[in-house]
């Protein structure tokens, strides 16, 4: 049993690992638990978008100096996306390079043929995403077609998004102009963006209920398992919750949230769940638009 939880060598990369069988046979599932659409109707405006700001990053190096081979996880990135494009919402796809997504192909739920489906609609997007800075002045325009901004998870988010100005100005638009902000699992690393060059009390995010993945599962159950390769180097809740963001969750169960128009969710489990309110929220909005 020793051997399967060791983390898997990337022959890509020097010193660089995939996640342990063991720890797959635990965390990924070849179906997911969507059970279909639950909005009404869908919107066919045909004006109104999300943008995803999604990672562009493959690596992730360790305390140890060990690299993680990882990516936006596609459960938490294609779910979401499902439930939204099906609602009649244009999705797109931005990386802070303008290089392509990164999936942790390893998650893919190969026998699930609605989020493979998507997958394979979204492809070329994926592959040719947009380079954010140069959409930013479209995003954030006065008539933005906009809705709001989703981040996937995966370990893949804790790499540039947390420092980058240009994800900064995402969430300040979204802040100020009443858009929503949907992201889950790693993917409110993001979040940290909106701190950079700021005082501490000037985060927006502060006062904020939030669901992330859980600390204590980074720096326990993830290493011991062999998920990760070595421990982090620094945890995204502890952070979060330094400049006064209040984490709900201590596990992971599915648990989503909403408060006022950010949108989260726990993990992979939440995924679902995170893409109906989603849905359901954007529907809403373009309701009360006329």
């Amino acid at each position: 049993m020793t051997d399967l939880k060791s983390p898997v060598t990337d022959r890509a990369e020097h010193n660089a690992f995939f996640p342990s069988e063991y720890s797959l046979s635990q965390y990924v599932a070849k179906k997911t638990d969507f059970d279909g659409f639950k909005f009404d109707k869908p919107y066919t405006g045909g004006k109104h978008k999300v943008l995803m700001v999604a990672s562009d990053e493959r690596y992730l190096e360790m305390k140890n100096g060990k690299l993680f081979s990882t990516g936006n996880h596609p459960v938490e990135t294609l779910l979401p996306m499902l439930h939204i494009h099906h609602a009649g919402f244009e999705i797109e796809v931005a990386t802070l390079s303008g290089n392509s997504v990164k999936f942790e192909m390893w998650a893919m739920p190969t026998e699930d043929k609605a989020v493979t489906g998507l997958y394979e609609t979204y492809l070329p997007k994926f592959k040719n995403p947009h380079k954010l800075a140069d959409i930013l002045a479209e995003v954030t325009a006065e008539d933005s077609p906009y809705l709001g901004v989703l981040i996937p998870g995966g370990h893949a988010a804790l790499h540039g998004l947390p420092f980058s100005t240009d994800m900064k100005a995402v969430l300040n638009w979204a802040f100020k102009n009443d858009k929503y902000i949907i992201s889950l699992c790693h993917g409110p690393a993001a979040f940290l963006a909106a701190s950079v060059g700021e005082k501490q009390e000037d985060f927006p995010f502060k006062g904020y209920e939030i669901c992330v993945f859980p600390d204590a599962l980074d720096e326990g159950a993830n290493v011991d398992i062999g998920y990760i390769p070595g421990k982090l180097q620094w945890l995204l809740a502890e952070r979060l919750e330094a400049l006064g963001v209040k984490v709900l969750n201590e596990g992971i169960t599915g648990q989503v949230n909403k408060d006022r128009n950010v949108l989260t969710g726990d993990s992979p489990l939440a995924s679902n769940n995170l893409g109906i309110l989603a849905a359901d929220e954007l529907l809403k909005k373009v309701g009360s638009l006329g």
